[in-house]
C-alpha cells in the first residue's frame, strides 16, 4: 500500500504536482484534487487508487483477525501491560520465541534478534560496531517501534522510561531506542517465564501477612 502511494506521488511529481504532507484518510481526496481536469492523470491515478483501496480493505480484515487472536491469548495480553507494546509487537514476539524455555537466560533475547553490538577482536584490536542484525528482522523492527513509542508517546513515567531517557541523554535518541528495544526483549521473556505483568516501579510491595 505504501509502495502504491509513493508511486502515485512520483508520477504526479513528474508533472509538477506535489502531494505534500497529508494523512492517510485524506490522501485519496488530495490526489483527486490535483488531477482534476487532466484526463490522462485521472485514468492512471483512478486505477492506482482503486488498488490502494482494495489493499486497505484486506489489510483491515487481517488486522481485525490478528486483534481477535491477541484478545484471546493470555500471554499477548500479559505482554501488552508493558508501555509501548501493542497487539502487533506482542504476537510478533511470542510467535518468534514460541517456547520461552528454549532460552536459558532472558538476556539471550537481545542477541537472538540482533540487538547487541558487533565486536571484532584480533590481537590488540578491539572494535565495537553497530548491532549485529542477526535473527528475525520483523521482531527486531517491532521491538524498535515499541521503543520509539515508549520514548515519544507514552506519557506515564516508569523506571523503564526513566532509564531510557538517561540513555538518550548520554548516547543520543537513536542509540537509546536500540537499547530500549533490547531491554524490552529481555523484559518480555522474563515476564513470560515468571507469569508476571509489567512493574511500573522498581519498588516491590510487601506481601501482607495473615492476621
Amino acid at each position: 500500500m505504501r509502495d502504491v502511494e509513493l508511486s502515485i506521488r512520483g508520477i504526479l511529481r513528474g508533472f509538477g504536482l506535489k502531494v505534500g504532507q497529508v494523512s492517510a484518510g485524506k490522501f485519496e481526496r488530495r490526489i483527486r484534487e490535483l488531477v482534476n481536469g487532466q484526463a490522462m492523470l485521472v485514468q492512471i491515478t483512478e486505477a492506482m487508487l482503486s488498488a490502494r483501496t482494495t489493499l486497505q480493505t484486506e489489510y483491515s480484515k487481517l488486522h481485525k483477525a490478528l486483534l481477535k487472536i491477541v484478545r484471546h491469548d493470555p500471554v499477548c495480553r500479559q505482554f501488552m501491560t508493558v508501555p509501548g507494546v501493542g497487539a502487533v509487537v506482542a504476537i510478533t514476539f511470542k510467535t518468534a520465541i514460541d517456547d520461552p524455555q528454549r532460552l536459558k537466560k532472558s538476556k539471550a533475547a537481545g542477541p537472538l534478534f540482533g540487538l547487541t553490538p558487533k565486536r571484532y577482536q584480533s590481537g590488540e584490536t578491539d572494535v565495537i560496531g553497530g548491532i549485529s542484525k542477526v535473527g528475525d528482522a520483523m521482531v527486531r523492527c517491532a521491538l524498535y517501534e515499541a521503543a520509539n513509542v515508549l520514548l515519544s508517546r507514552v506519557t506515564r513515567f516508569s523506571s523503564l522510561k526513566r532509564w531510557a531517557l538517561d540513555v538518550a541523554k548520554r548516547r543520543g535518541v537513536k542509540c537509546a531506542k536500540v537499547a530500549v528495544a533490547r531491554k524490552l526483549a529481555v523484559i518480555l521473556h522474563r515476564m513470560w517465564i515468571d507469569g508476571t505483568t509489567f512493574r511500573w516501579s522498581k519498588k516491590v510491595l510487601p506481601v501482607p501477612t495473615p492476621a
